[in-house]
């Protein structure tokens, strides 16, 4: 089942040198489940001055297994970038 994933960066003084620090990380982490077809669509949300305030994530998980152990193992959630996580299903249409 494909996902959507909107989560939001918490919004203290240090939110985004601790984005910076754990962004590393967390492309590595997303790369490895792109070569395992997992992976569809990413990048960060922006807010209206271009600065990064959040990431949204496009995935594709067999089970829910799956998807509970990447909101339990992505680095930008281990690590206190993320503050409020949003998981929606998601239906492509075919047009």
């Amino acid at each position: 089942m494909q996902y959507v994933v909107h989560a939001y960066d918490h919004t203290g003084p240090d939110a985004l040198d601790r984005r910076m620090a754990a962004r590393p990380a967390h492309l590595a982490y997303v790369s490895q489940l792109k070569e395992k077809g997992q992976f569809l669509l990413g990048g960060a949300l922006l807010d209206p001055d271009g600065k990064m305030i959040g990431s949204m994530l496009m995935l594709d998980m067999e089970t829910e297994d799956e998807l509970s152990t990447y909101l339990e193992t992505d680095p930008y959630i281990v690590q206190g970038v993320w503050d409020k996580i949003d998981v929606k299903p998601f239906r492509q249409a075919n047009v």
